[in-house]
């Protein structure tokens, strides 16, 4: 198996786009970006998160974006 080169993840997508791939469909339909305050407001009061106010220091592992996670979810 050879190095990637620069452009070959760029031609991938390309294929998959020629080829009509369901989640270019979805991402260009679905407006993801505008559940991101109701999911973190949600895991904030459940508890799961803690609030950017509350957090003592920002050192430490970052939280998995929101958006991300119900992307996972729902696919």
């Amino acid at each position: 198996m050879s190095q990637p080169g620069f452009f070959d993840l760029q031609r991938r997508y390309e294929g998959l786009d020629a080829k009509s791939d369901p989640l270019v469909a979805i991402l260009a339909t679905v407006p993801f970006e505008l559940f991101r305050l109701k999911l973190k407001t949600a895991l904030v009061k459940g508890g799961l998160r803690r609030g950017d106010a509350d957090r003592k220091s920002a050192a430490g592992r970052k939280p998995w974006d929101e958006v991300l996670i119900f992307k996972a979810l729902v696919l």
